[in-house]
């Protein structure tokens, strides 16, 4: 239960990040543009962010180094290619629909919180199961 809660946790600091960036990069570029850039600039540090944390309090992986950390995190990003289509997906369905950030950011969530779960799994599988971590 405690690494559900922990897991969750970070899930929404990831997401809280991720939606800071992105209403940040709509305020300097608004339109298509700079939704498109939003969704990149917000994905990638949602991701580190995320990995940081995944990596030594989820999945106990105290790897230390450029080798280990760069083979860790690009696994950890190509496992993150579905569930960020995922969460773009559900996102830009969203706005599409409603036309409206609230809209827009409630898709987000959803497609975060959805693709998280199916991330967990993936990396616990595929990343972290590799070298023995939990």
């Amino acid at each position: 239960m405690t690494l559900t809660l922990r897991y969750a946790g970070f899930a929404l600091l990831a997401t809280a990040l991720n939606l800071a960036v992105q209403r940040a990069v709509l305020a300097a570029m608004p339109g298509t543009a700079g939704f498109a850039l939003a969704l990149v600039a917000g994905t990638g540090a949602g991701l580190v962010a995320k990995y940081l944390l995944d990596k030594r309090w989820i999945f106990g992986d105290r790897a230390t180094g450029l080798a280990a950390h760069s083979r860790r995190f690009g696994l950890y990003a190509l496992m993150g290619l579905a569930t960020t289509a995922i969460f773009w997906g559900t996102e830009t369905a969203a706005y599409a629909i409603w036309r409206s950030d609230a809209a827009r950011e409630a898709g987000a969530i959803l497609g975060l919180a959805i693709g998280y779960a199916v991330k967990y799994r993936l990396d616990r599988r595929f990343v972290f199961a590799a070298e023995g971590a939990a």
